[in-house]
Formats: structure tokens, sequence, C-alpha cells
């Protein structure tokens, strides 16, 4: 996989702002469009570009609760509870993790009883052991995109 400069400004510039136009793009680049769009999609191609979403300021839809729970699993029930927890409403991300616990996830609640409800389905799931949730009192920084 060779990425050069100009893959990497692609990547930085759609990551800001994936509904930009391509022509403009291309200007700010000082590239032709032709060169870009065929950049694109080979970036997608080889899955470095996998989609184009539209990022929400959930707080402004009522989810003001965020929460970090830790999960532990049964031995080799792993992945099974992983994609049973990422098919689950109110998760924004799933991580298979290595320490005390076996699974970390995010989730966003409208209120409290919506994460407690939230929770006891989780540790109603087969396999689950033992969960530990910790309640975010004040996001920092909330992004996925990073420098590159």
């Amino acid at each position: 996989m060779s990425l050069d400069q100009i893959d990497y400004k692609i990547i930085d510039s759609l990551t800001i702002n994936s509904k930009k136009p391509l022509r403009q793009l291309a200007k700010e680049l000082g590239i032709p469009f032709s060169t870009l769009y065929s950049k694109i999609k080979r970036l997608e191609n080889m899955q470095i570009i996998t989609k184009y979403v539209a990022l929400c300021d959930y707080s402004k839809l009522g989810y003001t609760l965020t929460a970090i729970t830790e999960i532990t699993v049964s031995k080799g029930k792993l992945v099974e509870i992983e994609e049973k927890v990422a098919a689950m409403g109110n998760v924004i991300s799933v991580y298979d993790v290595t320490g005390e616990s076996d699974i970390i996830i995010i989730t966003k609640f409208r209120t409290p009883e919506e994460l407690s409800s939230f929770t006891k389905r989780l540790l109603s799931l087969e396999y689950v052991e033992r969960t530990y949730t910790h309640v975010v009192l004040n996001i920092v920084k909330e992004d996925l995109k990073m420098n590159i």
C-alpha cells in the first residue's frame, strides 16, 4: 500500500468535509479533477476510505448522557457477545481490549433510566459475566478525525 502526499491531503480534506465539491478540492490541491477522482476511487478500493457519513451532535438530539462500559465475557464467547452488543441501539463503539475486561463500549442515552435499562439488557445476555459502567461528566474531545 503506497500512498503519496496528495493521497494524505485527500484523506485529510474528506475527513473534514466529505461534501466538499470534488472540483473545488482538485483546484485546492492543484491537480486535475480526473486525477483526484482516480485517487479517491483507489483509496475506496483499498478500503482506506470505507464510507461517507454525516456526523451528528447527538446532544442536540437529546442524547446528553454518554457512558463507557467495560464488559467481561465467558471464555470462548467474545465474538458472539461483541456482535450482539454492536447490534444494540445506543451503541456508538465496540472495542475488543486487553486487560481485566474483554470489551469496552461507548453508548449515548437521553436519560439515566435509558442507561439503566440498557445495562440490565447487557447483563441479561448469556455469557456476559460482569459490566462496569463509567458515566461521562464532560466531553473534552469526541471526534473520529485525526491528523495524519
